[in-house]
């Protein structure tokens, strides 16, 4: 797995490794050759909005590849909180959870008061006005009152994916 990347060296990447995999939405690359096995289920990955997909959909690839199946929910941040109120039933079903939220990054505190499984912050360095390029999340989802939330650093969908294959596995 090789996250951040791009197109190009996926291009390079592939002429000695010709299995490998490029996915768009996450800006990796990735070869598997295992033998395929049956998912861990329990995972799910909350994005708060569309700027915060490639980030979550790093954490779903890499919790995939450490052999979970995630359910991505998408679309159910703070600005439209009736949304999430959509989803409780996956929310209370999932073992561990990633929030994933940029701006003021108050998702994952609202998310954690909701559900009792543990909950893993990850801040994005998407938004506006003053989000600082992810910092002003960081900083409130560390400051978090909400028992049972973990948080990686700004963009880091590689190490939520990680924490939550390892707890799930």
């Amino acid at each position: 797995l090789v996250t951040k990347s791009s197109k190009e060296a996926y291009e390079i990447f592939e002429q000695s490794v010709p299995e490998a995999v490029w996915e768009e939405g996450s800006r990796a690359i990735w070869a598997d050759r295992r033998k395929p096995r049956d998912p861990i289920p329990g995972i799910a990955v909350v994005a708060a909005g569309t700027s915060d997909l490639p980030i979550a959909r790093e954490a779903v690839l890499t919790a995939t590849l450490m052999g979970c199946d995630v359910n991505l929910i998408t679309d159910v941040g703070v600005a439209g909180l009736h949304r999430l109120s959509n989803r409780i039933d996956e929310l209370n079903a999932a073992r561990v959870i990633i929030v994933v939220a940029g701006m003021e990054g108050a998702l994952p505190s609202v998310v954690a008061g909701l559900v009792r499984a543990p909950v893993i912050a990850l801040p994005t360095s998407v938004g506006y006005g003053v989000s600082l390029s992810g910092v002003a999340a960081l900083l409130a989802m560390m400051n978090s009152c909400a028992a049972g939330v973990s948080v990686v650093n700004i963009d880091n969908g590689f190490g939520a994916g990680y924490q939550a294959a390892s707890i799930v596995g």
